[in-house]
């Protein structure tokens, strides 16, 4: 049994480092684990409700509104794949550009990095 929990630990660890720049979480929180969990729940809980807005907003201006807010966010954290595509979002939404790709990149690393979040602390989705 202990074997098969340090592997789920394992892959937790492996999963978040994957997903969130560590380094950059632990500067943020000055290396507070109970704020560092308290963050990370907010950016979950904000990401996903940012994700439905964008995906129930179909003019470019709003799109690029949200997609600038939950850019910033994914900064903080350390979450820098969801900040590249909320960024690459942002940019094709103001000048125009189809967004649906961006929009697709955004939704899989949103999801990579709640599911990351949740392994880690053991939340449900």
């Amino acid at each position: 049994m202990l074997s098969i929990m340090k592997q789920y630990e394992q892959r937790a660890d492996t999963s978040f480092a994957h997903a969130i720049d560590v380094g950059h979480l632990t500067r943020q929180t000055m290396g507070d684990r109970s704020l560092e969990r308290e963050v990370l729940e907010l950016f979950r809980r904000q990401s996903r409700i940012l994700m439905f807005r964008l995906e129930a907003l179909t003019a470019p201006k709003d799109r690029a509104g949200v997609a600038h807010t939950l850019k910033g966010s994914a900064r903080g954290v350390g979450a820098s794949r969801v900040a590249f595509a909320a960024e690459e979002l942002e940019r094709a939404a103001q000048h125009g550009e189809p967004t649906g790709k961006a929009l697709a990149e955004l939704a899989e690393s949103v999801a990579e990095v709640t599911s990351a979040i949740e392994l880690r602390f053991g939340l449900d989705s």
